[in-house]
C-alpha cells in the first residue's frame, strides 16, 4: 500500500510526516493550510494515485481539521474509488466530523504529531528519539507552558515557520527533504544543556550546512545557487512566452533580484523572469536581452527598469497548485496578444 500523506505547514504538520517517514518508505507529500488549499491537493493527491495505478492506497491526513462538506465529498470519493483514508488530528473545531466519520480521529489533549507518533509506534515499534520528539513539539503545540521541552519548542517552531527559503509549492520534494534535514538536525539538541540556547545559536549553520557547496559563501549565495540549480534543471516545467521571447515563470520565490539575475546568466537561452507572489504582486527581470519595463506595463499596468520592473495582476487567484497558477498567467499574456490584434483590425 502506498502512503499519500497530506498535512500543514507548521510545525506539528511537517513533524507529523517526519514520522511516518521513519516509518515508512512507500509515500508522497504534500502540504496545505485550511481552505480550498486542501480540496486542491486531494484532488493532486487523487491524480497521483491515478497516475501511479496504485491497487491499494491510504489518504493519510494529519494537523488539518476538514469541514462537514469536505468530510462527505472526500468519504464519497475514497469508496468509489476503493481508496482508504485516516485522518489523525487534534483539533476541537473537528468534533462533528469525527462523531459521523470512523475514519476521522480526533483528540484535543495530544497535538498531532503525538498522535501520529503513538498511533504508528503500536502498529509498528516504539523509538526513544521519535518520542522525545514527539513531546517537544507536543509541549510548544499545544502551548504547555510548565513542560521541561516548553522553550526548545518555541525554538524548534520558529525553525519551521522562517524556512522559507524553499518553495513549497515549486519545489514539493526539495521543500519537504529540506524540513527534514532541519528537524532531524534540530533533534540533536534535545538532551543538551540549554538546548533552547544552543539550538538557536545553531540555526544559522544548519541552513548552510545544507545548502553548502565546494566553496563557501554567504548563505543568501548559496540559496540561489540552489535554487537556480533547481530551476535550470527543470526550466520547461516553468517556461512560459511572451512575444517570441523565452522567459521562466515562478512563484513566491524570494530574493527576486538575485535568483533572476543568477538564472538568466546560467541559462543565457531565457531572456526573462518573472516571479508572481500570493500578494499579486509581479517582478519582472531581464538580463540585458529584453526590455521588462514594457512587458510589465502592457501586461498589468507596471513599470519600472529595462532589466528590473513590477506591477500588480490583480486578477490573479493565489493558489498551492503551480500548474494553475501558470495557465492563469499564460491566459494573461493571451487576453493582451488578442486585444493587441483587435486594435492592429
Amino acid at each position: 500500500m502506498k502512503i499519500y500523506h497530506l498535512s500543514h505547514t507548521d510545525l506539528d504538520g511537517y513533524s507529523c510526516q517526519y514520522i511516518t517517514n521513519f516509518y515508512f518508505k512507500n509515500l508522497r507529500f504534500y502540504n496545505s493550510n485550511y481552505g480550498k488549499e486542501i480540496n486542491e491537493n486531494f484532488n493532486i493527491i487523487l491524480e497521483d494515485i491515478k497516475n501511479d495505478e496504485e491497487k491499494k492506497a491510504l489518504i493519510l491526513i494529519t494537523d488539518l481539521n476538514l469541514t462537514l462538506n469536505q468530510c462527505e465529498e472526500f468519504d464519497k470519493i475514497c469508496k468509489e474509488k476503493n481508496i482508504k483514508i485516516l485522518l489523525l488530528d487534534h483539533h476541537q473545531s473537528g468534533l462533528e466530523c469525527m462523531q459521523k466519520f470512523d475514519w476521522y480521529f480526533l483528540d484535543s489533549t495530544r497535538c498531532a504529531t503525538k498522535i501520529v507518533y503513538d498511533f504508528f509506534s503500536k502498529i509498528c515499534v516504539e523509538n526513544e528519539e521519535l518520542s522525545e520528539f514527539a513531546r517537544v513539539v507536543n509541549a510548544v503545540d499545544i502551548w504547555l507552558k510548565e513542560d521541561k521541552y516548553f522553550e526548545l519548542g518555541k525554538v524548534f517552531l520558529n525553525l519551521i515557520a522562517n524556512a522559507k527559503e524553499i518553495n513549497r509549492v515549486m519545489f514539493k520534494n526539495e521543500s519537504i527533504n529540506y524540513f527534514f534535514f532541519l528537524l532531524k538536525n534540530a533533534c540533536k539538541f534535545i538532551h543538551k544543556e540549554n538546548a533552547n540556547i544552543a539550538l538557536d545559536n545553531a540555526i544559522y549553520f544548519i541552513k548552510k550546512d545544507y545548502f553548502s557547496s565546494l566553496n563557501d559563501d554567504t548563505l543568501a549565495n548559496l540559496i540561489s545557487c540552489f535554487v537556480v540549480e533547481i530551476l535550470s534543471k527543470e526550466k520547461e516545467r516553468f517556461r512560459i512566452y511572451y512575444e517570441r521571447k523565452k522567459g521562466i515563470l515562478t512563484y513566491n520565490i524570494g530574493s527576486t533580484s538575485i535568483i533572476g539575475n543568477d538564472f538568466l546568466v546560467k541559462n543565457p537561452d531565457y531572456d526573462f523572469f518573472v516571479d508572481i507572489n500570493s500578494r499579486k504582486a509581479v517582478s519582472f527581470r531581464a538580463n540585458g536581452n529584453f526590455d521588462v519595463s514594457l512587458m510589465a506595463k502592457k501586461l498589468v499596468g507596471g513599470g519600472g527598469h529595462k532589466s528590473a520592473s513590477g506591477g500588480l495582476f490583480a486578477g490573479f487567484k493565489d493558489s498551492s497548485n503551480y500548474n494553475y497558477i501558470r495557465a492563469q498567467f499564460i491566459d494573461l499574456i493571451k487576453s493582451k496578444e488578442v486585444k493587441k490584434e483587435e486594435k492592429s483590425e
